[in-house]
Order: C-alpha cells, then structure tokens, then sequence
C-alpha cells in the first residue's frame, strides 16, 4: 500500500522539482525532522515527486545516492567537505535486506596513498567523515528504512583508529600491493575507480615510486549492521 506523503517530504520535493535542490537545512533538528520523514516512502514515490530526471536509473547505488542527498538539502557534492558542511553531518545511503542487513560495504574516503606513513588516525579525514553520519537505510533500492544517525564514541574510535593505523602503516612500508579487502576488522581498504584503467602513485618496498588502483577506505558490513541494530 502507498504510503500518504508526507507534508514535509511533499514540500521539499516541491521546492527539488522547482529548483533542483532543497534549501540545506539550517540545524540538526531540521535535517532529523526531513530525514525521519522519509522512513516507509519508496524511491519511486520520491522520484514521481522530483520528475525529470530523477525517474531514471533509481536500480543504480549512485542515482539512488542522489536523490536521497537531492531531497534531503545535502550541499558537499563530490569535494572534500561533508555532504552538511555547516552541520558537520555526513550522509551514506546504505543498501540493506529485509532484515536491515547491509549488502555491502560502505565507501568513506578516498586515500592519499603517497601520504600514508605521515597520516594520523587523529586529524584524518577519514575520521572527521565519521564523526557524525546519518545512514539511510534502502530495503532492497526501492524503500526507505528508518534513518539512523550515528556518532564516533569512544569504543569505535579506538577500534577504527587500530585499523586506520595498521592498514596505513603497511602502505606507507611499501605493500599496497600485498593488501586485500580481508584486512583490517571494521575498516577495509578497496580499490575505488571507475575501472582497472585508472591508475594513482604509491610507494613500494623499496621506496620507489608505482602506478597502482586508487585506494579508498570502506566501512565493513559487520559494522554498519551494529549501527542500525542499536536504533532498533
């Protein structure tokens, strides 16, 4: 059964159709009120909503990625800044089952391969992405779940900042190549290109530099699935 929509969702898909954008929200409580809207609405609702281009290709993560951060008033885009910069909020939309159970890993941010050995758990980006992030769940790319909003503690910071540092120790000693998506117990480094073509610097064992795949950091399914299962 469709959902009714709702007042505020209606609004801002109103203002998206308008204008191509929703006004950022001006505070955490406005950004909470427009997300907890959007639980139980379907992709497609929101896209009918929205019109033009939004009706198209809601079956891929990006597209559905966009229309969340369309509807929403998320401003960041693709520059190092969070998707809320005055809220300091950033916003991951996650594919998940029925169960709520993550499909797969969570991509946080791209990696300075060249710079590892100098980088600190501490002041990375990576860290300051996690501080504060609103997860939208997406039940099979067609409902949305109840949004969570998560923030760093101190149990997680310290089990992140092991594996930030270990895995960044290993890079900056030269063995980006010897690492897998096995390592590291909640973050994991990937590979994050648009395909094996695209090429970065790094350095090997001998401090020599190589072309390898542009690296990033991703949250593992097992970690994002204690986030939602703890706002149940």
């Amino acid at each position: 059964m469709k959902k009714p929509a709702d007042p505020l969702v209606a609004t801002l898909s109103r203002r998206v159709a308008a204008l191509g954008e929703a006004e950022p929200p001006r505070d955490l409580a406005e950004l909470r009120d427009r997300a907890l809207a959007l639980e139980g609405r379907t992709l497609a609702e929101l896209a009918e909503e929205l019109g033009g281009e939004a009706k198209t290709g809601l079956h891929t993560k990006g597209k559905v990625g966009d229309l969340i951060e369309r509807v929403l008033g998320a401003t960041g885009g693709s520059v190092a800044q969070h998707d809320f910069p005055d809220l300091g909020v950033e916003l991951k939309t996650i594919p998940v089952d029925e169960q709520l159970r993550p499909r797969e890993s969570t991509y946080v941010c791209s990696i300075s391969l060249l710079r590892a050995e100098h980088e600190a758990w501490a002041t990375s980006w990576a860290r300051r992405k996690l501080a504060h992030v609103l997860f939208v769940p997406v039940v099979d790319r067609t409902r949305i779940a109840r949004p969570v909003f998560y923030q760093l503690d101190a149990e997680d910071d310290r089990a992140l900042g092991a594996d930030f540092d270990e895995l960044m120790g290993r890079i900056g000693a030269g063995h980006i190549e010897d690492l897998t998506a096995r390592d590291g117990v909640h973050l994991q480094i990937r590979p994050k290109a648009r395909d094996g073509s695209v090429r970065t610097v790094a350095w090997d064992r001998d401090g020599e530099p190589i072309a390898t795949v542009p690296r990033g950091f991703y949250l593992r399914p097992s970690f994002t699935a204690r986030i939602l299962s703890r706002a149940r």
